[in-house]
């Protein structure tokens, strides 16, 4: 089959090759690609600021497609169920995290597309018991794109939001997007913000997907919006999806006392510089959010299912693997919302 692979540490060494069909074992289950999401962390590993070690690795982690072969262990996975699967491919399954099955912080865990094989193939091999038989009326074209879906459900779900709370989602990006539907979908209240230059999602983001506020903070104070909001008090929530220390100090400064602050986006550096003032006498709640776990995706598929999150609109460009460096010109270039990659013919 061909495959789109890493060939070495480092950045770039991007290659479509030839790689033997993969066999699965009892636990697991045989996946025929159909669509495979493009991720920002996919650019990083490209340009070699994330998974610079890895070698000989198919890339992709975000895909949807047909079962064709079942362990005899797997027991809610039938061949021709249209599924798509968590990241999750190997963990040890004795640490507090995994017993309690927060997998991703499992400090042995192996990810599809990060250590493990991923999907821009023909085919892939998934753990069994990360694998989602897809609602009925969900193609897997959307389902590709649901492993970014359930990132931002459980950056969500790091806070607790109320009906007609005000919540601020800092970047209009695909996760700011995602994070806003589902805000909106539990009822909050949505305030977004972006740069003059994500003008063009912005507008996207208010005229396609409904969300309430939208700020260029280049051009226009959010104070004065959050503040004629809140009768002065600032905003119950952020969630910052931008990774940009401004937009962290934004958000925080924007927030009431006792207000939850959430950090989805990563940082281009390990170290920041945090105001810890501003936490200490607001009182904030602070937290991170790392990837999706598995209690994410059933919510997240239902969310897909019902409208809520709609993965139709958050489509913008479909591919082929070996267009790669299209995709990568695109999403650099601010121009496109969510790429979907579709696999080569296979090998006759």
């Amino acid at each position: 089959m061909k495959a789109l692979v890493k060939m070495e540490p480092g950045a770039g060494n991007w290659q479509i090759i030839d790689k033997p069909e993969p066999t699965i074992n009892k636990d697991q289950v045989k996946i025929k690609v159909e669509y495979i999401g493009v991720c920002g962390s996919d650019i990083h590993t490209y340009e070699g600021h994330y998974n610079i070690n890895a070698k000989d690795l198919i890339i992709g982690h975000e895909f949807a497609g047909i079962a064709v072969e079942v362990g005899e262990n797997v027991k809610h996975v039938q061949v021709g169920d249209k599924v798509t699967s968590e990241t999750t491919f190997e963990i040890c399954g004795k640490c507090r995290y995994c017993l309690e099955k927060e997998y991703n912080l499992c400090p042995t865990r192996k990810g599809l597309g990060t250590q493990q094989d991923g999907a821009c193939a023909n085919y892939i091999v998934a753990r069994g018991a990360s694998v989602h038989v897809l609602p009925e009326n969900l193609s897997c074209k959307e389902a590709a794109i649901t492993e970014a879906a359930a990132c931002a459900h459980h950056g969500v779900c790091k806070a607790t939001i109320k009906k007609g709370d005000i919540v601020l989602v800092l970047g209009p990006g695909p996760i700011g997007l995602l994070v806003a539907q589902i805000v909106r979908a539990k009822g909050g209240t949505v305030v977004m913000t972006g740069l003059t230059k994500d003008s063009g999602r912005l507008k996207v983001a208010k005229e396609k997907f409904g969300i309430d506020y939208i700020v260029d903070v280049q051009k226009d104070d959010p104070h004065e919006l959050v503040n004629s909001l809140t009768d002065g008090y600032g905003a119950d929530i952020c969630y910052d999806c931008t990774g940009a220390v401004p937009s962290m100090h934004l958000g925080m400064d924007l927030l009431r006392k006792k207000g939850q602050y959430v950090q989805v986006g990563l940082f281009a550096k390990d170290e920041v510089v945090v105001d810890f003032s501003k936490i200490i006498q607001k009182e904030l709640v602070v937290s991170g959010s790392r990837s999706q776990n598995t209690h994410d995706w059933p919510a997240t598929l239902n969310y897909m299912a019902n409208g809520d999150i709609r993965a139709d609109l958050m489509i913008t460009d479909e591919l082929n693997i070996d267009e790669w460096d299209k995709a990568y010109k695109l999403m650099k270039s601010g121009e496109t919302i969510k790429i979907v990659l579709k696999p080569l013919p296979e090998n006759k």
